[in-house]
């Protein structure tokens, strides 16, 4: 208020219930209506909160101060049948998410929240075990990795934790736990591959090591003479034309998908045939320029690398088909062990 700026509704997060004296307390000293003093409350879950608020008449005093309409009964359907089950799971599974910045999870938040869609999608309650892999050792491999129902190795960008992300591919795909690799995730799926089934010593990316003798990974011809960075970044969303008969066409029910992209580096098309014959299946590619989206090897239960990032489209109305796939295997393994 001394800046000029006066409140039209008090949103007031509290620990307890706000009763009508305070409430109007409240209103009195900030000159709102009595009405436009609203309860948020702390809840068992961040999910509560849009059913929270439509108990406090939010919708309403909100519509009413813009002039609009509040004859419409809000549908929540969708959202109360999310939460039952998030609620209620009737199983549960633990995955490994690999990354290098676990000690800040925000990093991560869309994985996680897409975990809970996927989860709440599959009546299941997910464990997050987050995995530094930059101090991924035979010891961690043993008393961690091993004991997981599935393993996501996580994005990011630079070449610290690159090798522990890399054992954790190895061990998910020599051991059969269901793998999803997003973004670097995916390259990281490609050098292990390369490295010890293709056999393609020290194979990289050059992002890392721009002297590796076999680059898997690399910029494309048509970025290697930019010189502004930001310039070589693919960004936004782009198509990708899915195989028949692969994990991803079935997944997804449709043959092209549009899916958001942030990243700088692509699978090197010049090995595209030594990977193939090797047993690793190209079943996602662009339609425009050919570049690999989607990877997957047809000897394991469910193994899958992704270019893009599908966490991004992730919402409790529509879990991302990705995800509760990816946790359905999981659950399928956990039943099996």
């Amino acid at each position: 208020m001394e800046s000029g700026i006066q409140a039209d509704i008090l949103v007031c997060r509290t620990e307890h219930t706000l009763n009508d004296e305070l409430r109007s307390k409240l209103a009195r000293f900030c000159n709102v209506e009595r009405e436009a003093v609203i309860e948020s409350i702390d809840a068992s879950t961040i999910y509560d909160v849009p059913n929270l608020m439509l108990e406090e008449g939010l919708d309403k005093i909100s519509l009413a101060k813009l002039g609009l309409d509040d004859t419409t009964v809000p549908d929540l359907k969708r959202w109360n049948e999310f939460l039952t089950k998030h609620k209620n799971p009737k199983s549960e599974v633990t995955i490994g998410l690999i990354g290098k910045y676990v000690e800040l999870q925000d990093s991560y938040k869309s994985i996680l929240e897409s975990f809970i869609h996927a989860g709440a999608e599959n009546e299941v309650k997910v464990n997050v075990e987050s995995i530094h892999s930059e101090y991924i050792t035979d010891k961690v491999i043993k008393n961690k990795i091993s004991k997981l129902d599935g393993v996501l190795v996580a994005p990011g960008f630079g070449e610290r934790g690159i090798e522990g992300k890399i054992k954790a591919v190895q061990y998910a795909r020599e051991h059969k736990i269901p793998f999803l690799g997003i973004c670097l995730g995916m390259q990281m799926a490609v050098i292990e591959y390369g490295r010890n089934v293709c056999a393609f010593a020290k194979a990289n990316s050059t992002e890392m090591d721009d002297k590796t003798p076999y680059p898997v990974i690399d910029l494309m011809e048509a970025q290697k003479n930019v010189t502004e960075m930001g310039g070589t970044m693919r960004l936004g969303a782009w198509e990708c034309k899915l195989a028949a008969g692969s994990i991803v066409r079935d997944v997804y029910g449709t043959d092209v998908i549009k899916e958001r992209h942030r990243h700088r580096y692509e699978f090197n098309d010049i090995y595209r045939s030594q990977f193939e014959a090797a047993g690793m299946k190209i079943t996602g590619t662009n339609p425009e320029t050919g570049l690999v989206e989607i990877i997957e090897l047809p000897d394991h239960p469910w193994f899958v690398g992704v270019q893009y990032h599908p966490e991004y489209k992730s919402t409790v109305a529509s879990p991302h088909p990705l995800f509760v796939a990816f946790i359905k295997a999981a659950l399928t393994y956990s039943e099996k062990k």
